[in-house]
C-alpha cells in the first residue's frame, strides 16, 4: 500500500504552471490536433513571444477620471522570444513541422497499451453499444482531441499504461464541463471531497476538477495511489469508480469465502461492474476500429494548445478578444472559470490553440483599456444583497445575478462577492482571496426562538413540524432524530419558532413577562391548572420551558 501523494502547501495550480514554465512564460501545454480544425502553420518558433507585464500583486494606476489606466507592455517590458516547448519535456523544442509530430497519435497510443485485456460478455455488450452509435464515438472522439496528446505524454512520464488516456471516454465523454448528479465534475470526474484530497481548489472564481491541466495531474496522482494499494490495473480502476474502501471490503468478503479476488470476482454495483468492460471495449475499438465498422478521426502527435500566462487580472471577454478565439471555444480548454474574470494570482496561465496563443502574446502590448473591469469584495458584516448592491455602487439585480444570490437570501460576513472595479478598487485581487475566496447565504427569515415542550400522544416529527409550520427534516434535525419519528408522550420536543409573539397573562393575570410563554398560531394557547401552556397535541397540556 502505498502513502496518498504528499500535498504541496501554497497554490497547486501556480506551481504545476511554474513546474510546466520554467524559465520560460511561455510554453507549449500539450495536446493534440482537434479534428476538422486546420493543421497549425509552420509558424517559427520566435513568433511566439511573452510579456514581461507588471506583477499581479502590483497596484494598478488609475486616470484621472478614477478608471484604471489602461496597462500596456512599452519596449523596455518586451522580453525575448523564446521558443515553444512541452511543458513535461522542456528542452525539447516545439516543432509542428517534425517528422514524429506528423505521426498518428493513436498508433502512440496503441503502442503503450499495457494492462492485461478482460474478456466477457459485459465487453461483448460495451462493444456492440458503441459500434451501433458511431456519430456519439466521432463526437467524443474529436472533443477528446484536444487533450489526449497531454494526457499521453504525462502517462509515458510517469510509466503508466496508455489505456488510462481513455478513462475520460467512460467518465464523462471527453467533456470537461460535466457533472454528474453525484456532483463529480469534470472530465476525470472528481467528486468534491476527493478533489480536495488531491490539492484540486474549488472556491468562488474557480474549480480545478474541470481545469484540463490539474485534474489531469490529479487523476494520474490517484490512479497512481491505488495501483499502489490493490497491485492490480482492474482493481484500481473499480475503486475510482467505486471507492477504494469498497473494493477492499468486496476483497476482505471474498477471502472470508475462500472465492477468488480479481475484478471479475467480485460483488460490485452494476456501474462499477460495467466499469472496466467499458474501458475494455474502447480499447478494443481504438485497437481495431475497423472491426467494429467505425472510423476514428485523425489525430496527430503534436500539441494542440499552448500555456500561455495571465500576469494581470483580465476578463475573459478581453482575453478572448484579444486571442481570437470563440468564447465557447476558449472555454472548452478553460472550463475552470466560474466568473467572467481570470485572476492572475490564482489562474497563472490560459490555455489557447496554437495560433490564437501566437495572436494573444502579439495583440496585448497594443491593447487600449482597462484589462479587468471586475474585481473582489469581501462583506465585512451579513448584508442582504440590496445593501451589499449599495455599498459596492452596483444594482441589485446585477449583483445576484453575476454572483448567484438566489432571492429572500443574505450574504454573510466574510462572503467574496464579484463587484465592478471602482476607483477606489483598481488593485488586483491578493492570493488569499484568489485561492479561498467562499460564498455563504443564509435565510433571510427573523429570529427565531427555541421552545422546549411535552410531546402528547402519538405525536410524530411530521405533526410536530405540521403543527409548526416548518419542515419535517428542521425538526428532525433539531431532535437529533429521523423525519418519520414517534415522540413517546412527555418526551421533551425542541422547536424553533420565529420571535414575534407577545407575552401572555397567566390565567391568575400575577405571572410576568418572564414567566409567560408565547402565543402561536401552530400551538393554540389554553391554560391549564392556572399555568400557561402549549398543547404538543390537540386536548394534551404540556409545559412550556423558554430557553
Amino acid at each position: 500500500m502505498t502513502t496518498p501523494p504528499t500535498r504541496h502547501p501554497g497554490n497547486p495550480a501556480r506551481q504545476w504552471a511554474c513546474a510546466a514554465l520554467l524559465p520560460l512564460a511561455l510554453l507549449a501545454a500539450c495536446a493534440t490536433q482537434a479534428p476538422g480544425t486546420a493543421t497549425a502553420p509552420a509558424t517559427t518558433a520566435a513568433s511566439v513571444g511573452t510579456l514581461a507585464l507588471p506583477r499581479a500583486d502590483a497596484p494598478a494606476a488609475a486616470t484621472p477620471d478614477g478608471t484604471p489606466a489602461t496597462v500596456q507592455a512599452g519596449p523596455s517590458e518586451v522580453a525575448s522570444a523564446p521558443v515553444p516547448v512541452d511543458p513535461l519535456r522542456p528542452e525539447v523544442r516545439l516543432d509542428l513541422n517534425d517528422r514524429s509530430a506528423q505521426t498518428d497519435l493513436w498508433a502512440r497510443v496503441r503502442r503503450g497499451f499495457a494492462m492485461p485485456d478482460l474478456d466477457g460478455d459485459l465487453v461483448r455488450n460495451r462493444e456492440q453499444w458503441y459500434a451501433t452509435r458511431p456519430d456519439y464515438v466521432l463526437r467524443m472522439t474529436e472533443r477528446g482531441g484536444r487533450y489526449l496528446f497531454h494526457i499521453v505524454e504525462e502517462l509515458e512520464r510517469r510509466g503508466m499504461p496508455t489505456e488510462l488516456a481513455l478513462l475520460p471516454f467512460i467518465e464523462s465523454a471527453f467533456n470537461p464541463q460535466a457533472m454528474s448528479s453525484a456532483k463529480a465534475s469534470g472530465m476525470w470526474q472528481f467528486i468534491p471531497s476527493t478533489g480536495k484530497d488531491f490539492s484540486l481548489k474549488q472556491n468562488v472564481f474557480r474549480d480545478d476538477r474541470r481545469d484540463v491541466l490539474a485534474s489531469t495531474r490529479a487523476a494520474l496522482d490517484y490512479l497512481q495511489k491505488l495501483n499502489g494499494m490493490f497491485g492490480d490495473w482492474h482493481l484500481a480502476l473499480a475503486a475510482y469508480n467505486w471507492g477504494e474502501g469498497s473494493v477492499s471490503r468486496a476483497i476482505a468478503r471474498n477471502q472470508k469465502l475462500g472465492l477468488p479476488t480479481d475484478y471479475a470476482s467480485l460483488k460490485m454495483p452494476n456501474e462499477t461492474a460495467y466499469y472496466v468492460p467499458k474501458l475494455q471495449a474502447v480499447k478494443n475499438i481504438v485497437a481495431r476500429p475497423a472491426d467494429f465498422g467505425l472510423t476514428l478521426p485523425a489525430l496527430r502527435n503534436h500539441p494542440y494548445f499552448l500555456s500561455v500566462p495571465i500576469e494581470r487580472d483580465m476578463d475573459v471577454a478581453v482575453a478572448v478578444r484579444l486571442a481570437g478565439i470563440s468564447m465557447d471555444e476558449f472555454q472548452t480548454l478553460n472550463p475552470q472559470m466560474n466568473k467572467p474574470v481570470i485572476l492572475a494570482a490564482g489562474t497563472p496561465q490560459v490555455l489557447l490553440p496554437y495560433d490564437n496563443a501566437n495572436r494573444f502574446v502579439r495583440s496585448l502590448p497594443q491593447h487600449r483599456g482597462p484589462l479587468a473591469s471586475w474585481t473582489a469584495w469581501v462583506a465585512p458584516k451579513t448584508l442582504r444583497p440590496s445593501e451589499a448592491a449599495h455599498e459596492v455602487g452596483m444594482s441589485e439585480a446585477q449583483l445576484r445575478e453575476v454572483n448567484r444570490i438566489p432571492a429572500r437570501m443574505l450574504v454573510k460576513a466574510g462572503s467574496t462577492l464579484l463587484v465592478p472595479r471602482s476607483e477606489h478598487r483598481q488593485a488586483d485581487v491578493p492570493v488569499a482571496i484568489a485561492d479561498n475566496a467562499v460564498m455563504a447565504l443564509a435565510p433571510d427569515v427573523p429570529p427565531l426562538r427555541k421552545m422546549s415542550l411535552k410531546a402528547g400522544r402519538k405525536d410524530t416529527v411530521a405533526s410536530v413540524a405540521a403543527r409548526y409550520r416548518v419542515s419535517a427534516v428542521q425538526v428532525a434535525q433539531w431532535n437529533s432524530v429521523n423525519p418519520a419519528f414517534h415522540f413517546k408522550p412527555g418526551q421533551t420536543v425542541v422547536v424553533f419558532v420565529a420571535n414575534k409573539a407577545k407575552a401572555t397573562k397567566t390565567a391568575r393575570g400575577k405571572a410576568n413577562a418572564h414567566n409567560a410563554a408565547p402565543r402561536t398560531a401552530a400551538a393554540p394557547h389554553r391554560k391549564v391548572a392556572g399555568k400557561s401552556a402549549h398543547t404538543a397535541r390537540a386536548g394534551k397540556s404540556v409545559r412550556v420551558a423558554r430557553t
